[in-house]
């Protein structure tokens, strides 16, 4: 596990936390809607702008340094998926761009009388995107509900509700809105079964977890690097296979190889390094020694001697999330307990601090007195950052029946402490 000097190393790499609010340092449970970024992502970015500012393909010096970093961040964004191939790896604007790309070309294989399996527990991003494609294509979409008392999925639904007929099952990792982490391995093991494809929504279970293609067995995977750390970036990974022969909508010159095939338009070259420092800065952490800071980035993007080796980051990416999920946990525990002694609070989802490995470390709250943006707003004026509304997880706050006010969304990452547990506790 961070220990509390592992924490204060790691923190006082983000400019962001010495933020000043009424004299006090400002706490960030904003996280879910977008971590702050270490120093390194900023120089990354500032730097290549600086030095290596060019388009793709060209044959002179700014150009072929510029495709050098690209190619690392795929590099980088594979082994984070836990793909040995980064010709998997398609960048984007964002996740929900991506998703929108993938839907309109996958419903150009479904034909009326196909079936598409969605949850209520989703972001939006996850939910819509499919059900717009699947109206274009006269598909069936399928619903599965939640528990309400936890907002677990009804799993039994999924062995209901897939069939022969299912062409996909689109489910997210983890909850955006109540931290629910779903068993994915599962799904996709029933999805693949029957013969349909697989697409996992990891943008929230990114900054907490070990994502893993492989294990999971998944067909398609999402995320994006605004949420772990990085810039805003969106990380689509696909089967080979898949990705070579889906046509996505494209533009003539554009190419038809991987990954190339995938990513329209002049990608966001300067925030792609970004990206690879973000997953660089993730790597330390699982080389930390205790109280020894994580090794400092070049200021070139000049690529380290054994990039590329396919051992560079995965072993340090799964020691980091070990560390990162273990403290998490111990922020965690103390504010469910904390928040479930409160008689005017209301915790949606999983509340019993024994069961937080089932669970990121975000959770949303309501008030009996306070609305969630009078409360969002109270909270604010101590310094304490956090979230109120639907966050986009409309599918689950339409199923709660919180809409329009929606919820408090308190959201953990490493970079929280215990000091401010106790300080969003007591102001509460």
């Amino acid at each position: 596990m961070l220990s509390k000097s592992d924490v204060l190393v790691l923190r006082n790499q983000f400019p962001a936390l010495s933020k000043q609010v009424d004299h006090r340092t400002a706490v960030y449970f904003d996280g879910p809607a977008g971590t702050q970024v270490p120093e390194r992502v900023i120089d990354a970015i500032s730097n290549y702008l600086r030095n290596h500012n060019a388009n793709h393909g060209g044959v002179f010096q700014t150009s072929v340094e510029s495709d050098q970093v690209v190619d690392e961040a795929h590099r980088a964004a594979a082994e984070l998926v836990g793909s040995a191939d980064p010709s998997t790896i398609a960048f984007g604007a964002n996740m929900t761009s991506l998703t929108f790309a993938l839907s309109r070309a996958l419903a150009q294989t479904w034909r009326a009388g196909d079936e598409i399996v969605v949850s209520r527990l989703e972001h939006d991003a996850n939910f819509t995107p499919w059900i717009l494609a699947a109206q274009d294509a006269g598909a069936t979409v399928r619903y599965i509900d939640i528990n309400e008392t936890d907002c677990t999925l009804q799993l039994e639904q999924y062995q209901e509700t897939i069939n022969d007929r299912t062409r996909l099952v689109a489910v997210g990792c983890a909850s955006n809105a109540v931290g629910t982490i779903n068993p994915v391995k599962q799904i996709c093991h029933w999805a693949r079964q029957v013969g349909a494809l697989t697409f996992l929504d990891a943008v929230h279970y990114a900054p907490h977890g070990l994502m893993d293609v492989v294990d999971w067995d998944c067909d398609f995977l999402a995320c994006s690097a605004y949420k772990f750390f990085g810039p805003h970036v969106g990380i689509l990974y696909g089967r080979k296979n898949l990705l070579e022969s889906i046509q996505p909508y494209k533009l003539r010159p554009a190419p038809n190889d991987l990954p190339g095939k995938w990513m329209t338009g002049t990608q966001n070259f300067a925030c792609l390094a970004g990206t690879l420092a973000a997953i660089d800065y993730l790597a330390d952490i699982g080389r930390l020694e205790e109280t020894t800071p994580p090794q400092s980035q070049p200021d070139t993007p000049t690529l380290p001697p054994d990039a590329g080796s396919g051992q560079f980051r995965r072993p340090a990416l799964a020691r980091a999330f070990d560390r990162i999920g273990e403290y998490e946990r111990s922020l965690l525990k103390p504010l469910l307990s904390g928040l479930a002694a409160n008689p005017h609070i209301k915790i949606w989802g999983i509340a019993d601090p024994d069961r937080s490995r089932e669970r990121c470390p975000t959770l949303s709250i309501t008030h009996d007195r306070w609305s969630p943006r009078e409360l969002a707003q109270r909270l604010n004026e101590v310094g304490i950052f956090v979230w109120h509304g639907n966050y986009y997880a409309l599918p689950l706050t339409e199923r709660l029946g919180v809409e329009p006010s929606g919820m408090v969304r308190i959201g953990i990452t490493h970079y929280n402490t215990h000091e401010e547990i106790e300080r969003l506790l007591d102001r509460l």
